[in-house]
């Protein structure tokens, strides 16, 4: 693999992340997409540059097949869970008409409690 791919596959890798952090679908969908490319990427690079695998055609090193069909199988299943996750999104977008992810009332309600619960065995531990 040469320089170029390596610093495509990290930047898709770091651009995709970033997306998939941030708090609106539309952003997180964008940036399961941009991943999915990432890893195509990766894949294709992976895999050895030659000539194609049909026997008695050459004497030059065969490309390998495998990973080309994972792209393709990486493709389908990106392209399922890009369906599931636009679904999601506008179901989202249908019930709140807002495209930001909001705080869970129960996790806010349990880190309150938390952090207002004194230390378990904070007698025993002075000094």
């Amino acid at each position: 693999m040469t320089v170029l791919p390596a610093v495509l596959v990290g930047a898709l890798f770091a651009v995709g992340t970033y997306l998939i952090l941030q708090r609106t679908l539309t952003r997180i969908v964008i940036g399961f997409a941009v991943l999915a490319h990432g890893v195509n990427l990766l894949l294709l690079a992976a895999g050895t540059m030659g000539a194609a695998p049909i026997i008695g055609t050459t004497d030059e090193s065969f490309s390998d097949p495998l990973p080309q069909a994972f792209v393709l199988t990486a493709i389908v299943i990106a392209f399922g869970i890009s369906a599931f996750l636009l679904t999601l999104a506008f179901r989202s977008w249908e019930i709140t008409r807002d495209d930001e992810v909001q705080d869970d009332i129960e996790d806010r309600r349990i880190a309150r409690l938390a952090s207002s619960a004194p230390e378990p065995y904070a007698d025993e531990v002075q000094e």
